[in-house]
């Protein structure tokens, strides 16, 4: 089991390695790249959105019951809201669900090409097939998921401004005096550096499991569910890791 464990670290890095090499031709590469953001940014906008204002009513509602107190202002109500969206419900969550949305696309892709033979034809060309199509997914994702993350922070808070609005526990005021309350930007940036890490680790392990394919529809399928699984693991514990650090 940790042999087996150790070979597949080391494949990975070795994968990595051949990946963040120099692309062949740089037109070739930003063309890519350009319709990888598109696809992934414009393609997970709506999930996000949705979860996002999903998430900021539900949480902003559960901490007005639980805040009844005469004792406690009312404001604290947006202050413990913003906190919890800001700092890990929207960088880890949404990174969560983009495992399962852009992850197992990547894995599918990647590993659709490996079972048809074109990364067997793009090494026959002389052409390094990890860089050629593994690079811009990537770059696309360490750009596009910190901007999805960005707008779904926007979408969480709009959200819980409406639930307050609509069921009327605290005035509109005070909920936007808690959002504003000791406002952080490192808050921001915690949560920034949170899903650039994320992102990285999302896209090169649905594009290693995709890449390292051997077989046919079946194991593509089982690919799949490993990168989705493996990603979202990974992600939980680095979370933990980078809480310690940078809090």
């Amino acid at each position: 089991m940790i042999q087996r464990l150790l070979t597949i670290v080391g494949e990975y890095f070795i994968f990595l390695r051949k990946v963040f090499s120099r692309p062949e031709k740089w037109s070739v590469f930003f063309k890519k790249l350009l319709f990888e953001m598109d696809a992934m940014g414009i393609g997970s906008m709506l999930i996000v959105s949705i979860v996002s204002i999903a998430m900021g009513s539900v949480i902003t509602m559960q901490t007005a019951m639980q805040i009844e107190s005469s004792w406690i202002p009312t404001w604290t109500v947006g202050f413990v809201s913003r906190t919890s969206i800001v700092m890990e419900l929207c960088p880890t969550i949404i990174s969560l669900l983009l495992v399962g949305n852009l992850g197992s696309r990547i894995t599918a892709e990647i590993g659709s090409m490996r079972v048809t033979e074109q990364i067997d034809a793009l090494e026959v060309m002389g052409i390094n097939p990890a860089s050629y199509m593994v690079l811009p997914k990537v770059i696309a994702s360490l750009i596009v998921n910190p901007v999805l993350i960005i707008f779904s922070i926007c979408f969480a808070l709009i959200g819980g401004y409406v639930t307050i609005v609509l069921i009327g526990n605290i005035t509109p005021y005070d909920f936007m005096d808690g959002l504003t309350y000791c406002f952080r930007v490192y808050d921001v940036v915690y949560a920034v550096t949170k899903t650039f890490v994320f992102a990285f680790v999302m896209s090169t392990v649905a594009s290693f499991y995709g890449y390292r394919i051997d077989g046919g529809a079946l194991e593509l399928g089982k690919a799949s569910t490993q990168g989705i699984v493996v990603s979202s693991f990974i992600i939980l514990v680095l979370n933990v890791l980078i809480t310690q650090i940078m809090l």
